[in-house]
């Protein structure tokens, strides 16, 4: 991309407007229910988000005939919607040059550990049709002349399988799935939050019968909290991630995800200790990424303290202008922290360069008109004095001038004109940013067409716990599009969401509106505000990039106490709007524990550093150095091999969080398929495992 291309263009590209939404259908009828009037509506599958996972799974359901309905906290407000970087990047199988193997594919996605084999290999052989099905839906993926699909190489990504249509790719993913779904008229429910999932049955035998809700709509006199019941046999989680977790986050506002709604119903959850962690604009003002080409034009980087006085930081870090601008540079594919590229000088050098200056109290910008000062002592920046790779890079991109703004205008203008687009304009004013919380790569944990362990219940996107210790930038978009197609090929293979439930759950639902309503108490001391403010400094604090085994430890303790008072006193609320909240902050709090439990395990189970968390420990065998000496104080453990091929199960028993490991589901890359032999499996379903469900 130049310069040349026109303005109409670009705001194509850059303002995505999203359709409009059909009129609600009513509810089928109302239910005097735990002394409140319930409307109760029904449906053969509830989809819980409106991300491009869920309309995914929403979409491919209607198409088989399946009877599914959608319900959103809040359309086009997540992270499919909402997030990005500089060109926001979905990972595929390379359809160019001399396209792509897919077991190799298969064995870089889960390269970093602790991932399932089965699963990479179904997100690797799923890409290249769910590419296709989005071109067709109207997805504008650029092209070279002949055809060929264009590619750039993106973090954890050595082959170049990353793709983009700017640095809006999800959302425009979101628009052309909704305008699907319009089509195909998938009813959709917004400023609807689920609350509650309903079962019944014990052990093997326990199955969804529905959700509890709460909504804007359906508040009244005789419903001040607008609780609704949508009685079904089939839930697909797919509310994205927990965003709300962390204070210093690059997630969109009110993010809640489905963590804690799903270890309440028992579901069990894996790899929860794997997150990313990357630098970016927060929340507070306008949430972004900052990858890619913002820091391929190597922008000066630097601090501001309480006095005003700027602090050329990385100057301490790095022995010389050449070694700082490079690895400046490669935070553009190497975006994501990760503990072993602090040695060697390497390029998460830069992020814990961040870190330290952030939690020092001075506020950290790039300046896009201003190149990198040079290291003291050592030469002025120029571009002929930069690392091969990093030269060879910007050659190719033509990518010679003088200033970071004009090599960011020539590469990449989007990358400009979206900051614009919020009254941020970074070709005139320093960009203040941070290092944030960006994804879960843990989550709810499911088999390879998406079900997780309570009959009826699936998960797709974040809301799955599919990837592993790291992941290539972009894969978590694929994945999405591929679980919510496997899914609900499954569930339309199940026969059990073609037509809308006609089950009397009632009872049920009235013993479920009975324990939301005493978790919600106006006499509490508990507020969301307080709850907030105590989950996500803590979490920011002791649960971030950098952890020591007695800060998470103490960390665990507090969230366990903190979980313990919501049990006994509930969550104050002083009017129905609130309540959500309560219920929201109740189920963050308890994912908190989960996450917070997890970590501690794999600590004091000997886990060392791996992804995007450091373990600090004195004894540790890794020392990261800088211009100025050791940094002893981020001596970390090396990571355990055997780590990489378990997984960490959690699940809520009672009160009490369980924890346990199980091996990485293998594949065998040996085995062959035969077209005469297998194809009876497909003409009668039994690749479908059914039986496993009756």
């Amino acid at each position: 991309m130049t310069i040349d291309v026109p303005q109409e263009i670009l705001d194509a590209l850059t303002d995505v407007d999203m359709p409009r939404l059909a009129p609600e259908a009513a509810a089928a009828s109302v239910a005097r229910l735990a002394g409140i009037d319930v409307p109760i509506y029904r449906a053969g599958c509830i989809v819980v988000g409106s991300g491009a996972a869920g309309l995914r799974a929403a979409v491919e359901m209607k198409r088989r005939g399946d009877d599914v309905v959608i319900v959103s906290q809040s359309a086009w407000g997540g992270t499919s919607a909402c997030s990005g970087s500089d060109k926001q990047t979905l990972h595929t199988a390379n359809t160019a040059d001399q396209g792509d193997n897919y077991k190799a594919m298969a064995r870089a996605i889960r390269s970093g550990g602790a991932m399932d084999e089965d699963t990479a290999y179904v997100e690797a052989v799923g890409s290249s049709r769910m590419m296709a099905s989005l071109q067709f839906l109207g997805l504008p993926l650029p092209q070279d002349p002949l055809g060929g699909t264009l590619r750039y190489q993106t973090d954890h990504d050595e082959v170049g399988r990353a793709t983009s249509c700017g640095p809006r790719t999800s959302r425009l993913m979101v628009k052309v799935l909704v305008e699907e779904a319009i089509r195909l008229g998938v009813p959709f429910y917004n400023q609807t939050t689920a609350v509650k999932i309903l079962t019944e049955g014990d052990g093997a035998d326990r199955h969804v019968v529905g959700i509890l809700v709460m909504r804007a709509g359906d508040r009244t006199e005789k419903n001040p909290l607008g609780i609704a019941l949508f009685a079904t046999n089939v839930v697909v989680l797919a509310a994205g991630g927990p965003g709300e977790l962390y204070r210093d986050s690059v997630y969109p506002n009110g993010c809640f995800g489905s963590l804690g709604l799903a270890l309440e119903v028992g579901i069990e959850l894996v790899n929860l200790t794997e997150s990313q962690f990357g630098i970016g604009t927060r929340r507070e003002g306008f949430p972004w990424n900052l990858s890619g080409t913002y820091v391929q034009a190597i922008p000066h980087i630097y601090s501001v303290d309480a006095e005003g006085a700027e602090h050329h930081f990385l100057g301490d870090y790095y022995r010389s202008t050449q070694e700082l601008a490079s690895n400046v540079f490669r935070k553009g594919y190497q975006w994501p922290f990760h503990a072993t590229r602090m040695l060697d000088f390497g390029s998460s050098l830069v992020d814990l360069a961040v870190y330290r200056e952030t939690a020092a109290g001075r506020s950290v910008f790039m300046d896009f008109n201003r190149n990198p000062l040079p290291v003291p002592g050592d030469l002025p920046f120029s571009l002929e004095r930069l690392d091969d790779d990093v030269r060879l890079y910007l050659g190719k991109a033509g990518a010679d001038q003088d200033k970071p703004i004009e090599r960011l205008k020539h590469m990449n203008p989007l990358a400009i004109e979206l900051y614009r687009r919020y009254k941020i304009d970074i070709a005139e004013e320093p960009l203040k940013f941070a290092v944030n919380n960006q994804h879960m790569n843990g989550g709810v944990m499911v088999d390879t067409w998406g079900r997780s362990n309570l009959r009826g219940c699936y998960a797709v996107g974040e809301a799955a716990g599919t990837h592993g210790v790291t992941r290539p930038g972009g894969a978590a978009l694929n994945a999405g599009q591929v679980f919510g197609t496997r899914a609900a090929e499954h569930i339309s293979a199940s026969g059990r969401a073609k037509r809308a439930t006609a089950e009397d759950i009632t009872a049920t639902a009235e013993a479920g509106i009975a324990a939301l309503q005493d978790a919600l108490r106006v006499e509490s001391p508990l507020t969301v505000k307080s709850i907030r403010a105590e989950v996500q400094a803590r979490m920011s604090e002791k649960a971030g990039i950098l952890c020591d085994q007695e800060s998470v430890g103490g960390a665990l303790i507090e969230a366990r106490r903190l979980n313990a008072a919501i049990r006994d006193n509930g969550i104050f609320y002083g009017r129905g709007a609130e309540a959500v909240r309560g219920v929201q902050w109740r189920h963050m709090a308890l994912a908190s524990e989960a996450v917070l439990s997890a970590l501690d395990y794999f600590i004091r189970n000997g886990g060392g550093s791996r992804g995007a968390r450091a373990i600090c420990d004195v004894q540790g065998e890794s020392l990261p150095l800088a211009r100025s000496g050791p940094l002893q104080e981020y001596c970390f453990r090396e990571e355990c091999p055997a780590h990489r091929e378990e997984q960490i199960v959690v699940r809520l028993d009672g009160d009490e969080i369980r924890l346990s490991t199980r091996p990485n589901r293998s594949f065998d890359e040996s085995a062959r398929s035969f077209f005469e032999r297998d194809w009876p499996a497909w003409l009668t379903g039994r690749i479908y495992g059914l039986a496993t469900d009756e």
